[in-house]
């Protein structure tokens, strides 16, 4: 599976990268902000202090566990179980401060002076530093026959990208630095690590909630923390914006999206993860927490934007709101689930759960504001009315006909008064489901929009409530949810940041790659013949020797069908057109040329040409085109597939993928 889905813009038809020439770019350093003592960079610090610190009372414990179940000693049991007990005890109290960080969402709020709900925002996971100098090095050394010091800038400049993706800022410049990494990591896969083997070094990520370390030598787990971070990130910015102005709120829908986007493609790409935060449970609900996110902001917008009070925008506005109930219900009902219940914090279920009462009384409120505050219907506009107003409810009001009730007050008010004291009640279950979590009673300002909607449904209560009232308040049915801007959930979009392979040097990927191998380069001494050098050349970097004439010169030298053209003269040609190998071999003296030439090798070290040529001699045909040949094929390969799943292999295809064709000359060849 592609990590993108479409654009030509930066990726190919697979949704990798796309690979541009190998002209000099440098690694992009903005969107790092490692220094800055903003208070969410504060927050970031004690989160990896309080992971170290998990980390050490973890090792702590499985060395204690094991020393417990190996001795026989009673005593030595005795003094083992006692420091077990007290390395829980700490390890209780540390994921408690970790929960109370996760808590602290309004850190992540803006710093406008308006009221509005806060959004609850996650926490970037942490990474350990790496060391990949060796390893690379080795690789380069072993795989692919280069000097491998030469690569010591490449190198670091790989790992100087690593590091500053840990600190991203949050705007757009963080964003693109972690998605700049991301897209390095397709081509650190394809250039190093083979389809069976690994490097030997481990990926250290710790859990975004719980603090817990993980590890694992899958390139796939590094590319899937980074992908969570993205979203995470998005989370925060969403979270940061102003709602109470109309780019605000637009800015943070689409962060939200996007957000819920980046967890929602990491739930169907990546499988088997080994830290909880990236379980298809957690994800899932993190996908529904977004989501709800998102409609919130779309009735704030709704709210924004209604100039007019009139019946058919009260009526939206309270159908909105229901929208808005149904989905932080639902994210509720995710979030008290066996496989979630014991990992999410508190406080954020317990602030979905106020969210969920307060959207259902602000439903009953704007019900009843459109009943009570807008004038008896005329005959020529009941019709209209009625239809809207029979879409409200999800279950039809008790008493009189609905197009009664339009036209006139007294019925209206009696409807509206009905909305208003449901609307009081579940602002204070709302409310009382507040008070039990202490961090949420820290937090004044979801108290002061609280406390604000419930003093004003009693104020509207009060003034049309009349002391010759003497009927019993009917109960009024739940309004229908509905919304006129459903989420959408925005995929990553990976073609928008375009990379430069750090490590093109090594020549282009469709031959210079971890999964092919080659014979070691040579140098062959060619002198053109009184026919030419004997060979036909096919396809861009790296040009193809497609066939050799039987005691041409290119034969006689060594030669081979299905040698690729490294050198000229000592000019690397790995990355040289058709054209521009050509030109080099027509502008030889007498003297000749030295070609410097690899083999591709076959996974049971057979050289491909020698295969190829075998079932030739046993009447198999061979295809015409060498598509693995060409800068385009590289956007047609399924490489990155590899990095998508740790419980799936990719689905590689049977048939070789160099064809070497030797028949007649085709309209891309070249005769020498």
């Amino acid at each position: 599976m592609s990590p993108a889905e479409g654009s030509p813009a930066g990726r190919g038809d697979s949704g990798c990268p796309l690979l541009r020439p190998p002209e000099s770019g440098s690694v992009r350093k903005q969107g790092c902000d490692p220094f800055a003592q903003t208070q969410r960079s504060k927050l970031q610090h004690r989160r990896a202090r309080i992971n170290q610190q998990i980390n050490k009372e973890m090792r702590m414990r499985a060395g204690a566990e094991n020393l417990f179940k190996a001795t026989s000693n009673h005593k030595v049991k005795e003094t083992v179980a006692l420091e077990l007990s007290y390395v829980n005890s700490n390890l209780q109290l540390l994921k408690e401060e970790l929960e109370e960080l996760n808590s602290s969402v309004d850190v992540y709020q803006n710093d406008s002076d308006s009221i509005s709900v806060p959004m609850i925002p996650l926490g970037l996971k942490e990474t350990k530093e790496m060391d990949l100098m060796s390893p690379l090095k080795d690789f380069i050394r072993d795989h692919y026959g280069e000097d491998d010091i030469s690569f010591d800038k490449e190198i670091k400049e790989f790992m100087e990208l690593r590091q500053a993706m840990r600190t991203p800022s949050r705007n757009e410049a963080g964003l693109e630095l972690l998605m700049e990494y991301y897209n390095q990591l397709y081509f650190l896969d394809n250039r190093f690590f083979p389809p069976n083997k690994n490097l030997g070094v481990f990926f250290h990520w710790y859990d975004s909630l719980t603090g817990v370390p993980s590890h694992q030598r899958a390139l796939a787990f590094e590319k899937g923390s980074v992908l969570f971070n993205i979203g995470a990130l998005h989370t925060q910015i969403g979270a940061r914006q102003d709602r109470m102005t109309l780019p605000g709120v637009d800015r943070a829908i689409d962060a939200f999206q996007k957000a819920a986007g980046a967890f929602n493609y990491l739930k169907e790409n990546f499988s088997n993860a080994p830290s909880l935060d990236m379980s298809t449970a957690s994800l899932n609900m993190l996908v529904r927490l977004m989501i709800a996110q998102v409609q919130e902001c779309v009735f704030e917008r709704v709210l924004l934007t209604s100039a007019q009070k009139d019946f058919f925008t009260q009526l939206q506005l309270a159908q909105e709101a229901a929208r808005v109930e149904e989905v932080y219900s639902l994210v509720h009902q995710t979030m008290t689930q066996a496989h979630v219940k014991d990992y999410v914090p508190f406080s954020w279920a317990t602030m979905v759960h106020v969210k969920s009462e307060h959207f259902k009384a602000l439903s009953h409120y704007f019900a009843a504001v459109a009943l009570c505050d807008c004038p008896s219907v005329s005959d020529a506009d009941l019709a209209e009315h009625e239809k809207a107003f029979v879409q409200l409810h999800v279950t039809v009001p008790e008493g009189p006909s609905l197009r009664l009730v339009l036209q006139d007050q007294e019925e209206r008010r009696k409807l509206g008064k009905a909305h208003l004291k449901k609307a009081i009640m579940q602002h204070e279950e709302a409310m009382r489901i507040h008070s039990l979590c202490k961090i949420l009673r820290k937090m004044d300002i979801l108290q002061e929009v609280l406390s604000f909607a419930h003093k004003r449904s009693l104020s509207r209560y009060s003034e049309i409530d009349h002391e010759e009232d003497f009927f019993e308040t009917g109960d009024a049915p739940d309004i229908h949810p509905k919304t006129n801007q459903r989420p959408e959930i925005k995929s990553p979009n990976f073609p928008q940041v375009k990379v430069t392979d750090i490590f093109h040097r090594l020549g282009p990927l469709s031959v210079f790659s971890a999964k092919n191998q080659w014979s070691p380069a040579r140098q062959v001494r060619l002198v053109r013949g009184e026919h030419g050098f004997g060979f036909t050349l096919r396809g861009d970097s790296p040009v193809l020797i497609a066939a050799v004439i039987p005691g041409g010169c290119a034969a006689k030298a060594g030669l081979k069908e299905g040698d690729y053209i490294a050198s000229v003269n000592g000019e690397d040609c790995r990355w040289a057109k058709h054209a521009e190998v050509v030109q080099l071999l027509r502008s030889v003296g007498e003297a000749g040329v030295d070609v410097g030439v690899v083999t591709l090798r076959s996974s049971d070290g057979q050289n491909v040409a020698d295969r190829k040529s075998l079932a030739m001699s046993t009447g198999g045909g061979l295809p015409k085109n060498n598509k693995e040949n060409s800068r385009k094929s590289l956007m047609n390969s399924k490489g990155a597939s590899t990095l998508l799943a740790w419980s799936k292999k990719s689905k590689r295809s049977k048939s070789s993928a160099h064809s070497l064709p030797f028949a007649t000359v085709g309209d891309n060849e070249s005769m020498y």
